[in-house]
């Protein structure tokens, strides 16, 4: 029995995504397996993350689906003129730390407006923060889907098999024990290009130092 399968297929939310992506994407040996979103909200997360070529290949999947997903950036980052430009044209988020609500409440908030309007608004996160090892997950992604009361999508960025894997939804059920036993599971077997700088699947048990997502 599959671990993440809250939102059987078929999904109805899909894009018409770039054959070129596509094309780069197999003449590296990659392949991407995705049947669309089962909402138009939700927070996606990708594991393992070992090394700088992770972003090259998820940005490429990310185009050859054709999702317009967003990811969070450090707000310092976007001040800077050419490279602000760029991660907003890429899809990012600038990461507010200090905003009075948090920067989960606001990303609630914001995931709550688009579920009222209707409109399309995917969070994609690493939940390690890093490509150094850590002894845990960070727990932005969990306080964002579960406030929000949104999918969790755990895509597998699996080395072993050259594939992105987008099939998996999980609906949080606020039981942090369960529900990590759930995604541990959905992930096993998963093989980052480094695997030994991989996070065991499981929350932090106090934040980084810095860190409040």
């Amino acid at each position: 029995m599959n671990p993440a399968a809250d939102y059987p297929g078929p999904h109805p939310v899909r894009f018409s995504g770039s054959s070129l992506s596509r094309w780069l994407l197999a003449c590296m040996g990659w392949q991407v397996q995705f049947d669309g979103f089962p909402r138009l909200q939700g927070v996606a997360i990708v594991y393992p993350h070992t090394s700088n070529w992770d972003f090259v290949v998820m940005l490429l999947a990310k185009w050859a689906i054709g999702v317009p997903a967003r990811f969070w950036g450090k707000d310092t980052l976007f001040r800077v003129p050419l490279l602000g430009a760029w991660m907003r044209w890429l899809g990012g988020i600038p990461l507010e730390r200090h905003s009075p609500r948090g920067a989960v409440g606001d990303m609630v908030a914001l995931m709550a407006g688009h579920r009222r309007d209707e409109r399309l608004l995917w969070l994609a996160l690493s939940p390690e923060g890093t490509r150094r090892r850590t002894p845990g997950w960070r727990s932005g992604f969990y306080q964002v889907a579960l406030g929000a009361d949104v999918p969790l999508a755990l895509i597998q960025l699996d080395y072993s098999r050259k594939r992105v894997k987008v099939t998996d939804f999980l609906r949080l059920s606020g039981d942090e024990a369960a529900d990590y036993a759930r995604m541990a599971a959905a992930y096993e077997g998963v093989r980052g290009l480094h695997p030994q700088l991989a996070s065991p699947v499981q929350p932090l048990s106090k934040p980084l130092s810095g860190d409040t997502v």
